[in-house]
This record gives structure tokens, sequence and C-alpha cells, in this order.
């Protein structure tokens, strides 16, 4: 692919090794003259210039790349590039948004958006400070998630199919057990009714109201 990257910040610049490490073809559009000279470090065009001129972006050629991707530091330079890649009918347009309340603007004009990955990444380390039981975690939406977690040895689901879990409380409306790994089987077990959840399964549970206290202690996991 022929991809345009705005900004070679703390965002940018670990995508830029990952672009051009899977052998795409990658122009980075740097304001700043010292991050642009890191970026040339990489199998890449720099190009040390202003990305919310249209020109700018006409001379990375933008006008004919697969993807556009803007990771400045400032939502307001993130909406400009993106309006103006638009307009160079760049097909797809990712953008940083840094504030939560800029989001919405984003998705209006169309833009596939990704949150602050240093406000993600807190909110990671915060997670496993919560819930240390869950061994990893994804949030679907406002609220519902998936995460991973793994069955205690006197977890109250353990012996339980999962029909029997559902039927007597045990598990939660709106939570569902989506895949289990088991250390003797190669592959993930596709759950069923008539599966039961053993000790020691690492479960997969998707929940339409996030990882709560009830619902991971189902699993034995610590609430506190």
């Amino acid at each position: 692919m022929y991809i345009v990257i705005v900004g070679a910040g703390d965002i940018g610049t670990p995508l830029i090794e990952v672009a051009t490490s899977g052998g795409n073809e990658v122009v980075v559009v740097e304001r700043d003259e010292e991050r642009a000279e890191r970026a040339a470090t990489y199998d890449c065009l720099v190009i040390n210039d202003d990305a919310t001129v249209k020109e700018t972006l006409v001379d990375a050629g933008a006008d004919r790349a697969d993807a556009l991707i803007s990771t400045t530091d400032r939502d307001a330079v993130n909406i400009m590039v993106c309006l103006l890649s638009q307009e160079l009918e760049v097909p797809n347009v990712v953008s940083v948004v840094h504030d939560p309340d800029h989001m919405s603007l984003f998705e209006r004009i169309g833009v596939n958006t990704m949150q602050n990955p240093q406000r993600l990444i807190a909110e990671y380390l915060y997670r496993a400070v919560e819930r240390p039981s869950i061994v990893d975690y994804m949030q679907v939406g406002e609220q519902a998630e998936v995460f991973e977690i793994d069955v205690a040895p006197d977890a109250p689901i353990a012996g339980h199919t999962i029909a029997d879990a559902v039927e007597s409380g045990v598990l939660e409306d709106g939570a569902f057990v989506v895949a289990i790994e088991r250390s003797e089987a190669e592959t993930p077990v596709v759950p069923r009714g008539d599966t039961t959840i053993r000790a020691g399964d690492r479960v997969t549970v998707y929940t339409a109201d996030g990882a709560t206290e009830d619902i991971t202690a189902a699993f034995g996991g610590q609430t506190d």
C-alpha cells in the first residue's frame, strides 16, 4: 500500500516502523525538523512541511495514496488534514483523536478514528489493578466488553455446563462465553450449552454491561 503518515511523534514513529516493516510505500509529513530527521532513519520519504497546507499533501502523493493516517497531538490539525485528504479523495482516512468530545466531529465527516493511545494504555493499567484476574480485555462500544479470565479452582462456574450456569444464575444475563482455551487442547474450544467450564480454563467472555464484579466473581476472579 501507499500510505501517508502525518506526524512523527510518540504515536507516529512506531506507526512508521510498523508500516515500513510491512513492505508498504510510506511517506511521512512532519513539520518539526528534528522529528523529521528521526523519521528519515526509516525506509520512507519524509517531507518536512505543514500538512494543513493542501499543496504539502499533494507533494506527499496523497491524491494517489491508498490511506492517510494523521497522528499529530492536536485534534485541530488532525481534522484539517482529514478534510484536505477527503478533498484529495484518499480512500481510507484514519486519525487519532485526543479529546473524546471531538470524536463525533471526526465521525460526522466520515473519518475512521482511534482514541488517544496514551489514554487507552492508562485505562488498561487501571483495569489491571481494578480487576487483576482479567488477563486481557477490549471495550466494545460505550459499555460492552470482551475479556479473558482464568477460571479459579473454587470458581462458582467450575464444573457447570454453560447452560446450567445461565439457568442457575451463576452466569448473568448479557454475559456469553465465546471461547475456551485448555492446556490439553491444541485449538480453542468452541463453547456450547452443554460445554462444561473447568478450573484452569482461560475463557473469553462477552458482556453487554462490562466486566462487573458479579460477572468476574463467577469465574473466581478477585473483585477488589
